[in-house]
């Protein structure tokens, strides 16, 4: 659990990686990409975490891919070689949608390119005020459907904004952010780590088992109909009604007292 690329602590249940680039603003390379991709699903099966934080070092979360490690070397790369880079970047946003575990992006500062998309993943966004954002994609010539935005921001602010803001790539400031559903919550920077442990801490004392089937049919339902979301809800409580923690719950009602979730 010590990774080369980026940083990481874990204290009481909760996993903190930490972007750790502040010179560059945070941005990815080649081997933060596939080294947080990896680490994601090493804490997805980590039984000492049931929280993951992510947030990133200096005044920045993440500036999306360095543009002198990364750009300039795509040029030299034919098609086949193109593809596995664009790979390997869906390949992190899979990790950690696909992580049973609450994900909370800690959003310090500025969140742009793969930066936002990365925070986009995440299940929570708590985010400074310091904390603009942007899909700067179509900016630099590329398309705004890059990294599962196109399938995941319609889905969080709406159709028409995610349209605005996927062929613009204007940034827009926290509050704007927030306004329109793409940030859970806006703080000042000096409480933005210890509104994220709160929070941390209360998906910790929470039923794990109850939350790993929420986001499950969470990232399924984006792709049901009615009756299949319906039967799949009717399947997977009636598979949590089995689970101690439901027994739990009901014996500390009666009982008076608080829970003691596995």
């Amino acid at each position: 659990m010590q990774p080369k690329s980026f940083l990481y602590a874990e204290s009481d249940g909760i996993g903190t990686i930490t972007l750790n680039r502040p010179e560059r603003y945070n941005a990815l390379t080649f081997e933060v990409y596939a080294e947080l991709g990896a680490f994601f699903k090493q804490l997805a099966s980590r039984d000492e975490v049931r929280v993951i934080v992510i947030t990133g070092a200096g005044k920045a979360f993440c500036s999306g891919g360095d543009v002198e490690d990364i750009i300039g070397e795509l040029f030299a790369r034919d098609m086949r070689g193109l593809l596995d880079f664009t790979r390997m970047t869906v390949d992190l946003i899979r990790a950690i949608r696909t992580c049973r575990k609450p994900v909370i992006g800690a959003l310090n500062g500025t969140t742009c390119g793969a930066g936002a998309a990365i925070a986009l993943a995440c299940d929570f966004r708590i985010a400074s005020t310091y904390a603009k954002c942007a899909f700067l994609f179509t900016k630099v010539g590329l398309s705004g459907a890059d990294m599962g935005a196109c399938f995941l921001l319609p889905r969080v602010v709406g159709m028409t904004k995610a349209t605005e803001l996927l062929m613009l790539g204007d940034f827009i400031d926290a509050a704007e952010c927030h306004r329109i559903g793409l940030y859970n919550e806006v703080v000042d920077s000096d409480q933005l780590m210890p509104r994220v442990k709160a929070l941390a801490e209360q998906l910790c004392r929470a039923p794990q088992f109850g939350l790993m089937m929420t986001k499950e049919l969470l990232n399924k339902a984006m792709s049901f109909d009615l009756e299949t979301a319906l039967e799949a809800e009717a399947e997977a409580q009636a598979i949590c009604m089995q689970h101690p923690d439901f027994r739990e719950s009901y014996d500390a009602w009666t009982e008076k007292r608080d829970p003691k979730f596995q």
